[in-house]
């Protein structure tokens, strides 16, 4: 996808302070199932597991810290085995962390967004989520943590031993496709407190804005009027593109197809579109 036209800006709310772009989760079958791409070929670093409802969470830091996270489901689980009979393996919500959950809520139910699934019983971990066809085609998160960051830790058994000096890559951004573009941008620069850093127009006509937040999370909204990436996301309101990582062996990488210069692509990583970039070109 190349860019024209590209614009280096620093416009967003002005409520953007404390507000993390914390990571992607993405929904697969079993536990291990991202590990042989994210952790063993892509370095990630392991951070922590758990079981959350009924369901089963792993995650990922990466090399400019983001993260990325497997969920997968548990005995007794039904919403997230719904969706991937559904829809299979592949990208199922977005987590920004914010320093008040309450005046966050109220802001969106102001502008006439109603969250759903709070989960308030939890004082460490306070949540509530935007359904999709409010949040531009993806379950996005919000919640209110009190707990220090996590470091990378030692992995579990059968977890890839991975050396300090395997490479580890960086997830750049985070990439999605949206039929509207401007109201997307009043959902994540407006009302989730995200800074337009750079906007532009790629070679189809389709425009797109890059946004930052507190910490490494980076969201690009990608219009999908024009040429075939309009027959892709057809009459959806928004849909996952991929996941754009910079490495130093992107060659290396398993299933890994070059498509242009200095830049290979996967096109499905556990339902997710990867990009990888070579930062040594």
């Amino acid at each position: 996808m190349g860019e024209l036209n590209t614009t280096n800006t620093a416009t967003g709310g002005d409520d953007a302070s404390g507000v993390r772009f914390h990571h992607i989760a993405i929904a697969v079958e079993h536990i291990t199932d991202p590990w042989a791409l994210f952790a063993d070929a892509l370095g990630g670093r392991y951070i922590d597991r758990g079981i959350s409802s009924g369901f089963g969470w792993t995650q990922l830091r990466f090399a400019n810290g983001f993260v990325v996270e497997g969920i997968h489901p548990e005995a007794g689980d039904e919403f997230l085995a719904k969706f991937l009979q559904r829809s299979g393996p592949g990208p199922h919500h977005l987590t920004f962390t914010v320093p008040d959950l309450d005046e966050r809520i109220a802001a969106l139910a102001a502008d006439g967004i109603t969250v759903v699934g709070e989960g308030q019983s939890d004082p460490t971990w306070r949540e509530a989520f935007i359904h999709p066809r409010d949040a531009h085609g993806i379950v996005v998160q919000i919640a209110q943590s009190d707990v220090p960051e996590v470091p990378t830790q030692d992995p579990p058994d059968g977890f890839p031993e991975l050396s300090f000096d395997h490479p580890l890559a960086a997830l750049s951004r985070v990439v999605h496709a949206v039929a509207d573009l401007p109201a997307a941008l009043h959902l994540f620069r407006d009302l989730l407190g995200g800074r337009v850093t750079a906007s532009g127009a790629a070679v189809d006509g389709n425009h797109w804005s890059e946004l930052s937040w507190d910490g490494a999370g980076r969201l690009r909204l990608l219009e999908a009027v024009h040429g075939p990436l309009a027959d892709w996301l057809g009459d959806r309101p928004g849909r996952l593109r991929h996941l754009y990582f910079n490495f130093d062996e992107p060659a290396s990488v398993p299933g890994a197809v070059r498509v242009a210069e200095g830049r290979w692509a996967i096109d499905e990583a556990c339902g997710t579109r990867i990009v990888i970039s070579s930062t040594a070109r």
